[in-house]
């Protein structure tokens, strides 16, 4: 996702790999495949390991590498696979539970986030017979998968991808039953450094998944036979349709425009949002572009989410006045089973011209402010408008959590120029991040003297929102800025366990 200028969506890597399948066109389902795979669609274990063919064929990248996607997938037997990760606080490790229909059955092995850590081990040696690659891989559940036989469900309800903000709270991760699943996680992968040629690729279910998932001998391994061949890289920078692999997405148009509520507006009472900031991070001191003013000043950059926990969705709708680049802003209510019951005028929204934006900002959604020791504000971030869109997952355990929330991207939520009405959404367990680190945006901290600061992050300042609870809306982020002008540095305390700078 484009956000002020800034590319924060996922971390993929701008590369492709190529994965020719002997003996067969394309992966759609595993079903009808050879012996490696044979009884993928009737498997009575848990999980099985399964690959696509005998034979992969990967390109090597210049300055770059091999990205390991070796065509190996999970398949679920009879039964869902379903895991909840969870922290009890910034001080305590994630914990990973499995659930069977709808009760904990168990912790999994040692884990974080981005999934099953240490779940597979890839050996690779080359034509002599030495090891080339030896290292363990994580599986995320959510990736890129299918059914594997036709009485599978068709769907699956479990989120795409296993992101990760470094301020997670909670995630769903989950195998749909007869579904399979590419056990090569882009977001989680590292580059082998592999020469052009011919290898034996062996990949194993680690002893401690075995173990927990009782998975047997013949289902959790199998050895490829691997050709590397030279690779060209993509090129043209994020737009040019090559990432990882796969071509983008087309910019999907914007949403049909809305028409005005009519009625009473009214506040029921019943489930409301309840939007919690997060820390910020990704904290740094930089000067301002070369060739302008900024460009001797300092400014402390950073990254800051404000999330929805619920238990009901953040819902707006913006209406245009006519003639002006000026919306009326509307705030909807739902009852417990999910009826719209209510609506209230909240504010506005205006369009915002400016390049890196162009789409429609609702106004006064967040408020950042550096403090002094004595948290006291001695800059504020000219950040006041906002588009709202689900970027981040943050939580997808707390109830009513959306795990398919649809409005993840500038050109479905924020509208153009020509827009009638928007519809803007921060879905139940998501959150928005944005990336400051544009001056005015950030912090100029050039005549600040060094000491400590705290980043403070303020959710719905005006309060012209309505929530569940106020009484969660503010984070602060402790920096302690050093050096001297133009060579400041900023030194980041962890919050709990987590060393998020």
């Amino acid at each position: 996702m484009l956000r002020e200028g800034i590319i924060i969506a996922t971390s993929r890597k701008v590369v492709r790999s190529a994965i020719a399948v002997a003996g067969a066109a394309g992966l759609v389902t595993l079903a009808g495949l050879g012996a490696s795979a044979a009884s993928s669609g009737t498997t009575s274990s848990a999980l099985k390991l399964v690959s696509g063919s005998n034979d992969v064929t990967l390109e090597s990248i210049e300055d770059y590498g091999v990205d390991l996607d070796l065509g190996t997938h999970l398949v679920a037997g009879k039964s869902p696979i379903e895991v909840r990760a969870t922290r009890a606080s910034y001080k305590d490790p994630v914990v990973a539970t499995r659930y069977v229909n709808g009760k904990p059955k168990g912790t999994l092995p040692a884990t974080d986030f981005s999934g099953m850590k240490k779940f597979l081990h890839v050996t690779i040696t080359d034509a002599k017979g030495k090891k080339v690659v030896d290292r363990d891989q994580t599986v995320c559940l959510n990736g890129e998968g299918s059914r594997t036989r036709p009485d599978a469900p068709d769907t699956s309800p479990y989120p795409e991808g296993c992101p990760v903000n470094p301020f997670m709270v909670g995630a769903v991760w989950g195998l749909q039953a007869g579904w399979s699943v590419n056990t090569f996680d882009w977001d989680n992968s590292q580059p082998a450094k592999l020469a052009v040629g011919k290898y034996k690729a062996k990949v194993t279910v680690n002893k401690a998944y075995r173990d927990y998932f009782k998975i047997g001998a013949y289902d959790s391994s199998v050895t490829l036979n691997l050709t590397v061949k030279k690779g060209d890289s993509c090129g043209g920078g994020h737009d040019d349709g090559c990432i990882a692999g796969k071509t983008a997405k087309a910019a999907a148009a914007p949403k049909p425009n809305a028409k005005r509520p009519t009625g009473k507006p009214s506040v029921p009472n019943g489930p409301k949002p309840d939007l919690r900031p997060l820390p910020a991070w990704q904290i740094s001191v930089a000067p301002g572009d070369e060739g302008t003013p900024n460009a001797q000043r300092d400014f402390l950059q950073f990254s800051a989410n404000v999330w929805n926990a619920g238990p009901s969705p953040l819902v707006l709708d913006g209406f245009r006045q006519h003639g002006k680049d000026l919306m009326d802003a509307y705030q909807y209510f739902y009852d417990a089973k999910g009826k719209q019951v209510g609506y209230q005028k909240t504010g506005t929204m205006e369009w915002d011209p400016r390049e890196g934006h162009t789409h429609w900002h609702f106004t006064d959604f967040a408020r950042y402010s550096l403090l002094n020791a004595k948290q006291s504000e001695v800059v504020r971030s000219q950040k006041e408008a906002f588009c709202l869109a689900a970027t981040d997952a943050i939580d997808y355990t707390v109830k009513n959590a959306n795990w398919h929330p649809s409005n993840t991207d500038l050109h479905t939520a924020c509208g153009n120029h020509s827009s009638l009405s928007v519809r803007e959404v921060l879905d139940v367990g998501s959150g928005d991040t944005y990336v400051q680190s544009l001056p005015g945006q950030s912090f100029d901290v050039t005549d600040l003297p060094n000491g400590t600061y705290y980043i403070q992050v303020v959710a719905n300042p005006e309060k012209r929102l309505y929530e569940a609870s106020t009484k969660n809306n503010v984070s602060l982020r402790k920096v302690v800025l050093g050096g001297t002008t133009h060579h400041r540095t900023v030194k980041v305390p962890p919050v709990g366990a987590i060393n998020a700078p």
